[in-house]
């Protein structure tokens, strides 16, 4: 009698994606040792996943860029209730800006190449604060609402021999993902997915200071920062393409 077919990696992945991150919401697990313990096993897994596991070649530079083709694609590999997984794909020097993630888990493997993510979580801070700070340039009146003070928490570079970053619903929330030194792709699961009539909606940040600050380059991680919502870039836009791999079924 034949051996039953061995399952896919990406399969395999999806799976304990689900044990994972069911039943779970936007709550803090830090104490939640059943939690933990999937999340590791779910990073371990994610650790030896590689683009071949996905029929994905490595893609090169383009000899002379297009301006007007996009500068990210993404491929779906499976959505749900309690998670969604896909790949994106970004062009040579391409960003995803700052954004967010509102009540969500996030992880991200790279697949080839180099990525840059920069992380910063949120901070509450009374609007009448926002009021008697002075930006250059002056903040109009609608803009002091959607101004959010933050830390910058970390930057790294990520390869396909590293582990995945992990984003959590709190921390490490906020990140912007640049492509370094040449075309990159990750795998990215996100639990619960995007979902803007659950309040789990994508929104976009820009980096300002207050007047009477150097420029904020000089700050280092951990320090504090203020966050401007902004609508999204006009240089970003993703479109989707198809996904090769092997077929995934949860």
């Amino acid at each position: 009698m034949p051996r039953e077919k061995m399952a896919s990696r990406i399969q395999i992945i999806a799976k304990q994606a689900r044990s994972t991150f069911k039943n779970l919401g936007s709550e803090h697990y830090d104490n939640n040792k059943v939690f933990l313990a999937n999340l590791t096993k779910l990073k371990n897994l994610l650790t030896e996943i590689r683009a071949q596991d996905l029929n994905i070649e490595p893609r090169v530079a383009d000899p002379v860029p297009v301006p007007s083709s996009p500068p990210v694609t993404y491929m779906q590999i499976c959505e749900n209730d309690v998670f969604s997984m896909g790949v994106f794909l970004l062009k040579s020097g391409a960003c995803i800006p700052l954004h967010d993630h509102p009540g969500m888990n996030g992880m991200l493997k790279v697949l080839y190449g180099k990525v840059r993510i920069s992380c910063f979580d949120k901070l509450d801070k009374p609007s009448n604060v926002k009021k008697e700070i002075a930006f250059n340039p002056p903040l109009l009146p609608y803009q002091v609402d959607i101004l959010w003070r933050s830390v910058f928490r970390s930057v790294g570079e990520f390869t396909e021999s590293c582990g995945p970053c992990v984003l959590g619903p709190q921390k490490d929330n906020l990140h912007q993902i640049t492509a370094v030194d040449g075309p990159a792709a990750f795998l990215d699961i996100l639990a619960p997915p995007y979902d803007p009539d659950d309040g789990r909606d994508c929104h976009y940040y820009s980096v300002i200071q207050p007047a009477a600050e150097e420029d904020a380059s000089v700050h280092g991680i951990q320090q504090e920062r203020w966050l401007l919502e902004i609508p999204q870039p006009a240089e970003f836009w993703c479109v989707g393409e198809s996904y090769p791999g092997p077929k995934v079924t949860i």
